[in-house]
Parts: C-alpha cells; structure tokens; sequence
C-alpha cells in the first residue's frame, strides 16, 4: 500500500499509471463482489476491507491527496478516484467525513462532480455525496449551501422525473439525506422556491399501463421526500410554512388527484394518503381545501367519505386501513370547523333519509358496531378525534340517537357504546378480543374528559358503575389487565369531572363505593396498568399509527397524552377526604369569582385603553390643525406687514408730489402707475377679507369640536373604576380571611400530613399568584389614572393655544380694519390729486403752453 501510495505522490503526470493505483486500491478496500460467497467469507472480506481502509486513512494527508486527484478532468483518473472514496467511506464513514471536513475545500471539490459532463462519473458522484452526507449535519449545510438542491433538481427533470431511471433514485436518496432531521436544510429548500419544482414530479396523467417497479420506487421517494419537510417532528413554524407553500403552489392539489385516481398500485396509494395526512395537518387552510375535494363518482362523494368506507371496509389492506385512519386524524387535528361537521352528520336534523348518500357519521357508526374487531376500534378512535379538546361536540354528541332494532325506542348513543363494552366477548367478533373494548373504552374517556354533562349522561344509567366496579375488582389474566386499567381510568374521569348534580353518584359516594369494592390502593395499581402496557410506549412516540399488524393496534397517540394528563389528577382525587374536597370546592368557587372579577377589570381596563386611543388620535388630529391655523396666521400677517409697507410707500411717494417744487413729468409718471396698484391692492384686501372669514369659521369649528370630547364620560368611567378597585380590595381581605380560616380548620390525621401540606402549598400559590395579579391590576389602574392626568394637560394645553390663536385673530381684525380706513384715506388723497393734475393741465393750455405726454405714449 505504502508503495501505491507512492506512485499516487510522484506519478502526478501519468494519468494511466495513477488510475491502475486507484483501482488497485480500490479492489483492496472495496467489499463489493460480482459472485455470490458464502457469508463466512463475506464477513471476513468486510473485517479485511475496513483494516486496510484504517491503514489508509492513518495518514490523513492520503485523503487530501485523494481529493486533489478529483480535480484531474482525466476520466482514467477521476473515476476510480470517486469510486475509491466512496469505498472509504462505506468501510469508515465518520473518519473519513471527519478529514474531508477539516480538508480545504474538501467538500467543495466533490460537488463539482455533479456538473460532469459524463455520466458515469456524474452518477457515481451522487453515490458519493451520498455516503458522504449520511447522519453529518455539518456537512449537509455545505453540501446544500453549495447549490446541489439546484443541481439534484436539475439531474431530476433531465431524466424524467418519476419516469426516470435508478439516477432519479440516487438523487432523491441524497435529498431526503440531505434534508430528513435538518432544520437549516428545510428552511434553505423552502426559502429557495424548490418546493415549487417538486409538483411536475405527480403528474402521473391517466394511463394505467405505466407503472414500471423504478417508477413506483421514484414516486415511493418523492412521497417521502414531501413527508421530510411536513413531517410532525420537525418544528412547527417549518411545517406550518412547507404546508402553506405546499397549498400555494398547487402541491396538495396534485395530491389529491393521484389519490382519487383509479389503477395507482396500492403501496403508492398507501404512501399517498400518509403524505396528503401530514400535509393537511394542523394547516386550516389545507384541511378546508381537503374537505372540499370530492371522488370522481357519479354523484360525486367526498372524499373524505370514500377514504372512510375504505377503512371500515375488512377486505382493505391493513396498512391502508391504518393510511386513512391517520388521513382522517390530521384532517381533524386543531380543526374544530371539521370537528363540528363530521358530528353533524350524526345528528338527526341532517340524515338524509332516503339513505341515498351516506356520510362520514353514518359510516363511522356502522363501523363501530360491526362485527369485525379493527373496524370497531378504527372507528372509535377517529370519533375521538372528532371530540380532542372540543367540548361543545362532546355535548352535541350526546343528541344522536341510534335506532337498534324495528318496534324498540332509540338508544343515544352513548349507551349503545356502554351496551356493547358490557356484552364483552359474547358477541362473535373477527380479530382480537379485547380491540373493541379498547377502543370503546378510549372513545368514553376521550368524550368524558372535561365534559361534567357526559359524565352525568354516563352516571344516569345506573348499569354502568356497577359494571366499571366488577371489572376492576376481578382478578382476570394479563390481556385482560388493559381492560381493567381502562376501566379505572374511566370511573377515575367519572369522580374527577363529576359536578354532583347527580345524588346517587356523587364524588364522595363514587370514593366509598371504590373504597368498599375494590381498595384504593388495588384501584391506583389497576390504573397503573395502562401507562405500563408494552404498546403505551410504542403509540405514544408519533402520531402516525403504524403497526406490524391488526394484533398490535391497541393504543392511540392523542389517547396516550390525555392518559400521561389525568393519571396523576386521578390519583390524588381518590385520596382527598371529603372535608377536603368540600374546601377545595369552596376555594375553586371563590377563585373563580375572584378570576371573573379580575376578567371584568380587565375588559374594562381594555375598552378605556381603547378610548384613551381615541383620545389620543383626536389631541394629535387637534395639533395637526392647530399648526395649520399657526401657519395660516403667520401668512397673514406676513402678507399685512407687506401691505402696510406698500400703503407707507405710496403715502411718502404722494407726499413728494404735493410739494409745489415737483416736476410736472413726475406727476404724470405717478398719476399712470395708481390705477394699477390702487386695482391690485383691493384684490389682496378682498382675498384677505375671504381668509379671515375662513379662519374664523376654522377656529370656531375647532371650539366646538374640543368643547364636545368626551370629558364627562371618561370622568364617570374613572370613578366607577374607583368604585371598583375599592370592592375588589374588599374582596381580597374577605379571600384571604377565608384562606386562614381553610388552613387552621383543616384536620391534620398523620396518615394525610403529606396531602395536606401539598394542598395548603396548592392554595398558597393560587393565592399568592391571585395577590400578584390584584397587584398588577393596581399597577395598570394607576398607569390609567396618571394616563388620564396627561390627558386633561393635554386638553388644557389646547384650549390654551385656542386662546392665544383667538387673540391673535382679533388683533388681525384691528390691523385690517386699520388698513382699510387708510386705504380709503389714500382713495381721497389720489382723487384729489387727480383734480389737481386735471386743472393744471387746463391753465397750462389757456396760457398757450403745449402740454406732454410722454408718460401716456407706450
């Protein structure tokens, strides 16, 4: 080895001998056979290859000069290059990635494969960045940042996209390496507009013939590859942003055609309903648009309702089952719109009774009372995921009714549930034995969990605590043990939400009733049950339920998390005492007064900010104006000031030619200048006149408008709020007398020191965050009161610039009354003169002087 090393350092100049070096080392290293060994020998040829990678790679110099050698353009030499290096890195993958990493521009180097001309070398450099990128952030960012999303792309399109050869399949295998658990990587693709380029990928068309094994492997990835950027792990501004680029750019849309296509081979089918799942999910947008979507049938269905009879339908694979299952839970995932609509079809004011159509709650129902176990448990559970987190369905499926059998009342729904969880394994059921009960048993809790009228509904039938007691107590065999962990946790919901309008069953009754039956401790074990269950972990790490087979479908994800929730709740429900639950009671009460009062003060406080906003804008529209006035004043003043000069030089002009030493020919210059100044000056008294009446009117609109701001209003409001402050203090002194009062009559027994000391802890921080908020409310009330105060200056401030401008104006009315008498004074002064000049003129002609006119010739 040393020795073909050494060729590789001194024979730089002859390609042939550098490309036998290269393919003998490669031969040594590489593990790959053309004939079939026996396994003994593979595995020793495996241990051989990795040692000689290791002595190879000792001197990391040899890489470097390996990578150097890529940039020879000689076939001869930069092929077996490639392939030696990807041979090193499958036998030492992390080393290797190590040294070309802290190598200049080590990385670098090998994206310019991607451009070779030649295709041999172009495709096994994609095998290369393959191994090279495998489970290396640091190099994926490189990688990614040295445009090889283009560049993949690109090579994509060349070859046909999903219609393309095993390139197409390398290429996509090195963007899911690329991108699968790299945010940096998603966020560059997204930003970068490749999703865009992805949509020609599933334009299948129609034809039926074409779906060759590659293609079927090509779409299988590009599926996958769409799942990477929306998977449910990635965060959630990333999905949120892939999912909306998704909808945008017609991708969702293309989706779905291939969806509701007919002749799609089945894995594909499968894989696109789990991508059209995970692309709607949690994305109102795209639920809404999916919901839209209808199947090319005559009438047309939804196809929401197509997927359903596809998942209730025994005859369907399971793994397709499972697709649709996982369809419908993202559809409804934080889509209470959606929610609302798949329990409306139950209801009787919308089933259709022809029974032409039948809809997405008629099916769910009829799966759930099949007699075909995984149907039953299907359907439980996507009916629960139309009651996650929403309380207003969970009371509105309390309506629907079920008609069981002709000449026999309806039964509500809710009972049918619990008539069939009673029966047990007396009615004849394919599949597992305990599915059903399983899943009926996750769709009560689910619906019971913070719904007190469920719960009353449940207690009402007087059959189902008995039922619920028996199955707990009993000492069944292992694969009943789920069941009767279920079971506790249901009756555990049936104390804990229960709001005791029921006499019979109230909390206290239920913990005695537990007490006597079953022991508590026996109770807390049994529902211990269901969190130690082999499947409870296996459900509770992905949304996606994905199973080996119908065998292991037992647990939900959602239904794990509302278990990890109330187990806890449960548990310390069934050990209070019933003087503590009475004080508890008593304390909620009063918190929650205490919690509306602080919601009042805070409404209120949010309308005064509002109307301080108000305030606030019209003070800033009244300064605006105020400014425009100022300027406005400044302008006519301005513009009197020039007439006042003009009118002191007309009066000095036409002192000098009253005196008996001034020249005839001056006279009669300034007698064809007057009437053209004396014309002008008018105008601008006229204009002034017209500006002086639009102020006023300004100045008074103004006035009024400050005069009606709602002063009074705001001062009302203000002390009401006093009022308040003062009440609310009140009560606070009665909370915490209350609170003292709690803790000093609370029997302390020794076997609940250490409950007690956790509620008395309880209440104190409830109390303690209460004194906090009363605090903060102060505060903001004061901010309002200091906030008011630099109002009313505000205001004041106004008026009393209203007042300078009203002063201002007055003393431009003396000015133009002053300047409109001295016009009129000059108007008498220039008609005498006019006189004068005339008899001059008639003296100078008696006396035979001729008379020019000079000034008049122009």
């Amino acid at each position: 080895m040393e020795h073909l090393i050494h060729v590789l350092q001194t024979d730089r100049s002859d390609s042939e001998i550098i490309g036998y070096a290269l393919d003998t080392l490669y031969n040594i290293i590489s593990n790959d056979e053309e004939e079939e060994v026996e396994e003994n020998s593979t595995r020793q040829s495996e241990d051989l290859g990795s040692q000689f990678t290791e002595i190879f790679i000792k001197q990391q110099e040899n890489v470097t000069l390996l990578l150097s050698l890529l940039e020879e353009f000689d076939f001869h030499v930069r092929w077996p290059g490639v392939k030696l290096l990807t041979s090193l890195l499958k036998q030492l993958g992390p080393q290797v990635q190590q040294i070309i990493l802290v190598s200049p521009m080590g990385v670098s180097r090998l994206m310019d494969l991607l451009a070779d001309s030649r295709e041999v070398i172009r495709n096994d450099g994609v095998l290369l960045l393959q191994a090279l990128t495998r489970n290396n952030g640091a190099i994926q960012k490189i990688v990614a940042f040295e445009n090889a999303f283009e560049r993949l792309l690109d090579i994509i399109t060349e070859e046909g996209n999903s219609d393309g050869g095993i390139v197409v399949e390398d290429c996509l295998i090195l963007l899911q390496n690329l991108l699968k658990n790299n945010n940096s990587n998603q966020n560059f693709f997204k930003e970068g507009s490749y999703i865009q380029r992805m949509k020609p990928w599933f334009e299948v068309g129609d034809e039926n013939s074409g779906w060759s094994a590659q293609k079927v492997t090509n779409l299988h990835l590009m599926l996958q590859l769409v799942r990477v950027l929306v998977s449910p792990n990635n965060p959630p501004g990333a999905t949120s942003s892939c999912q909306k680029a998704m909808f945008q750019c017609g991708l969702l849309q293309q989706l779905c055609t291939i969806l509701m296509a007919t002749g799609v081979p089945a894995d594909i089918l499968t894989e696109t309903i789990n991508t059209v799942s995970e692309v709607i999910r949690g994305c109102q947008v795209n639920q809404d648009y999916f919901a839209s979507v209808n199947a090319p049938s005559n009438p047309p269905r939804p196809a929401i309702v197509v997927l359903l009879m596809s998942m209730v339908n025994e005859r369907q694979p399971f793994v397709l089952r499972c697709a649709v299952l996982y369809c419908f839970q993202c559809f409804l995932y934080k889509n209470q719109k959606g929610q609302g609509e798949i329990v409306s079809t139950l209801l009787p004011s919308t089933i259709d009774a022809t029974g032409i159509s039948v809809s997405a709650g008629q099916l769910l129902c009829g799966g759930l009372f099949s007699t075909d176990s995984l149907s039953n448990w299907c359907a439980a559970v996507a009916l629960a995921h139309a009651l996650q987190e929403n309380a207003t369905q969970k009371e509105q499926l309390l309506r629907v009714q079920l008609a069981t059998s002709i000449g026999n009342p309806p039964v509500s729904l809710l009972q049918q549930c619990t008539n069939i969880l009673s029966q047990g394994d007396k009615i004849d059921r394919r599949g597992s034995k305990i599915q059903t009960r399983v899943g009926l048993l996750m769709l009560l809790c689910t619906w019971l969990s913070n719904c007190p009228i469920a719960v009353t509904h449940f207690l009402h039938n007087s059959a189902n605590v008995p039922f619920l007691t028996g199955q707990i107590a009993e000492n069944l065999g292992e694969e009943e043990q789920l069941v009767q962990g279920l079971c506790a946790l249901l009756l555990g919901i049936s104390i804990y939400f229960n709001d005791n309008s029921l006499e019979s069953y109230t909390k206290e009754k239920l913990k005695q009733l537990i007490e006597k039956r079953i022991g508590k401790e026996n109770f807390i074990e049994k529902l211990g049950f269901i969190s130690k269950h082999e499947f409870y972990s296996r459900a509770s790490q992905k949304p996606q339920p994905n199973f080996p087979s119908p065998e292991y479908m037992i647990f939900d994800h959602e239904f794990t998390k509302l278990v990890k929730e109330l187990e806890g709740v449960i548990t310390k429900a069934i050990h209070k005492s019933s003087e503590e639950d009475k004080k508890e009671e008593e304390v909620k009460k009063t918190l929650e007064q205490h919690d509306s009062i602080v919601t009042h003060y805070k409404n209120m406080i949010r309308e005064q900010d509002l109307q301080l906003e108000e305030l606030k804008q019209q003070i800033s529209t009244l300064k605006c104006q105020n400014e425009q006035l100022q300027t406005a004043v400044t302008q006519q003043v301005s513009q009197i000031q020039q007439h006042k000069d003009q009118y002191n030089l007309l009066k000095v002009q036409l002192g000098k030619d009253n005196q008996p030493q001034g020249s005839y020919n001056d006279g009669s210059q300034m007698n064809g200048i007057q009437p053209e100044e004396i014309g002008r000056l008018r105008e601008e008294i006229e204009e002034l006149k017209s500006n002086q009446e639009l102020l006023q009117n300004q100045l008074a609109e103004k006035d009024s408008l400050i005069e009606n701001l709602e002063l009074a209003t705001l001062k009302s409001q203000l002390n009401s709020q006093s009022i308040e402050i003062t009440k609310l203090q009140t009560e606070k002194q009665e909370l915490l007398q209350k609170t003292e009062a709690f803790a000093k009559s609370v029997p302390e027994p020794e076997q609940s020191e250490t409950v007690t000391a956790a509620k008395a802890t309880d209440v104190e921080g409830r109390l303690s965050a209460l004194l906090q908020e009363t605090k903060e409310l102060k505060n903001e009330i004061k901010a309002l009161s200091e906030e008011r105060t630099a109002i009313k200056e505000q205001l004041d401030a106004s008026n009393s610039t209203i007042a300078i401008l009203q002063n201002e104006k007055n003393k431009l009315e003396v000015d133009i009354t002053d300047s409109k008498k001295e016009q009129d004074d000059l108007l008498v002064l220039l008609a005498d003169q006019d006189q004068k000049i005339f008899s001059l003129k008639n003296k100078l002609k008696e006396l035979g002087h001729p008379v020019r006119l000079q000034c008049f010739q122009k």
